[in-house]
């Protein structure tokens, strides 16, 4: 094992080539995972008939197809975290529990929302609306995604096992499988092409989890054949009380990182629906468009993890000191191209949709106010993913629920109360609860990382 850390990139190439070749793949696999939640929506909205009740459908559920990546992607990044630590610390027996744990966790995971599929969909749908056609429509399409979801929860799993190792670019050419074939099967589905019979939004939901599924056979083929410094003897299946606590010990924070876009998307419905069923549609479908360049800070934020966790493991301030500027300074980066990209094409991107009137003007004004907090955001980003890396999750967890909860929900509320009682139609204003969320997260982020930096990184030799 001494070898096969010696030999490992994340110990030996520089920080800043090894930062964009684990990167880049993961920045693009996460894209193509942002690719699943707005080609559904695209498709269907071109429907004949019901196509604007269809995204508003879409956009309820959207909410638990977060919940479920998140629950996924977060028990995969303690995984993850865990196992390059403990690859840095040539620990090869928690190298292979870790890995066992985590695909043991994952059958839980699936069975968890296989149950709430089966008996929660219509109560949670029905939460958000009263107009049944939407209800419908909405309930069929999560009912799908719940019970056949153990192809997103066993492929987040195996991405960050690929990742883990610096195999990346693996998980990368798997989920990039997956996206090709959901965007393939979804006009077929959807619109009943080559023989397939019209199924709607019951069709979106059927290329969803079949390109989902697509991604986890690849995955895991990859992983037998390519992860060589894991063993997947059935007996690291078992689970460990030790080893599960320490993946959640980072993990925790992470899923609730991700669980908490969810539950502010949801909030976010409520919140909108008393303004109208168009501003819901018009937040659910920015929220897709903006998880481009948000996916792909969380891209390069499952590089900056392993490669500052691996160097920590080795005690290497200096290999540190550089994985923490990096990080920061491509995800900045990435965020401020983002902003561009967005305040140039808001109107073409609205356009793919086929919005008019009140929601597609509610959406372009989304899309110019809200990416305004970009470069907030790729900051409190950034630092999540030092914190985690350094063991520091209930600093990582404080960034996001102050730029997902705490920030939010309250001015969202007081923005639509304001606008109640005045009676006025300015629903922009509503917008301006992001800008005002991630700044004064990245202030409060700042002075955790310089308490985390002297604690844990300043003490190494």
């Amino acid at each position: 094992m001494n070898k096969e850390v010696k030999l490992n990139k994340m110990g030996t190439m520089p920080v800043n080539k090894l930062m964009l070749s684990m990167g880049i793949p993961m920045i693009l696999s996460m894209v193509l995972q942002a690719v699943y939640n707005i080609v559904d929506s695209a498709f269907v909205s071109n429907m004949a008939v019901g196509g604007e009740e269809a995204i508003n459908a879409l956009t309820l559920a959207f909410p638990v197809q977060m919940l479920m990546v998140a629950m996924g992607i977060g028990t995969g990044v303690g995984a993850n975290a865990l196992l390059s630590k403990s690859l840095g610390n040539s620990d090869s027996e928690k190298v292979n529990k870790t890995a066992g744990n985590a695909i043991f966790l994952g059958a839980v995971i699936y069975i968890v929302f296989l149950l709430f599929g089966i008996f929660g969909a219509g109560i949670y749908i029905r939460s958000q609306t009263s107009n049944s056609v939407i209800a419908e429509m909405a309930e069929d399409y999560l009912r799908i995604c719940c019970t056949l979801s153990f192809g997103i929860v066993f492929f987040s799993i195996y991405e960050k096992l690929l990742q883990s190792t610096g195999r990346s670019i693996f998980s990368t050419i798997a989920q990039i499988a997956g996206a090709i074939t959901n965007i393939v099967l979804d006009p077929i589905m959807i619109y009943g092409l080559l023989g397939c019979p019209e199924m709607g939004v019951k069709g979106a939901a059927y290329a969803t989890v079949i390109g989902q599924c697509v991604s986890f056979a690849a995955a895991i083929i990859f992983h037998f054949t390519v992860n060589k410094e894991i063993s997947n003897k059935i007996s690291y299946l078992k689970p460990s009380g030790k080893i599960i606590g320490e993946i959640y010990a980072i993990g925790v924070p992470a899923i609730i990182a991700q669980a908490l876009m969810s539950f502010m998307t949801y909030g976010m419905n409520i919140i909108l629906g008393k303004v109208s069923e168009n501003a819901v549609t018009a937040y659910g479908l920015y929220y897709k468009i903006q998880q481009f360049i948000l996916f792909a800070a969380f891209g390069l934020r499952d590089a900056l993890t392993p490669i500052v966790s691996f160097n920590h493991g080795m005690k290497s301030k200096s290999r540190i000191n550089d994985g923490i500027k990096y990080g920061m300074l491509y995800t900045l980066i990435i965020m401020a191209a983002g902003f561009i990209f967005l305040e140039i094409f808001d109107g073409k991107l609205t356009g793919i949709f086929g919005l008019s009137g009140e929601t597609e003007e509610l959406c372009m004004s989304a899309i110019r106010i809200i990416s305004v907090s970009f470069i907030f955001a790729g900051a409190n980003i950034a630092f999540q993913g030092i914190f985690q890396a350094l063991n520091s999750g209930k600093e990582s967890l404080i960034i996001s629920i102050c730029r997902q909860l705490v920030f939010v929900i309250p001015v969202a509320w007081a923005f639509v109360m304001i606008l109640t009682k005045t009676g006025s139609d300015n629903t922009w204003i509503v917008w301006l609860t992001f800008p005002i969320a991630e700044i004064l997260s990245s202030i409060i982020a700042c002075f955790l990382m310089k308490k985390i930096y002297s604690n844990k990184v300043e003490v190494l030799a």
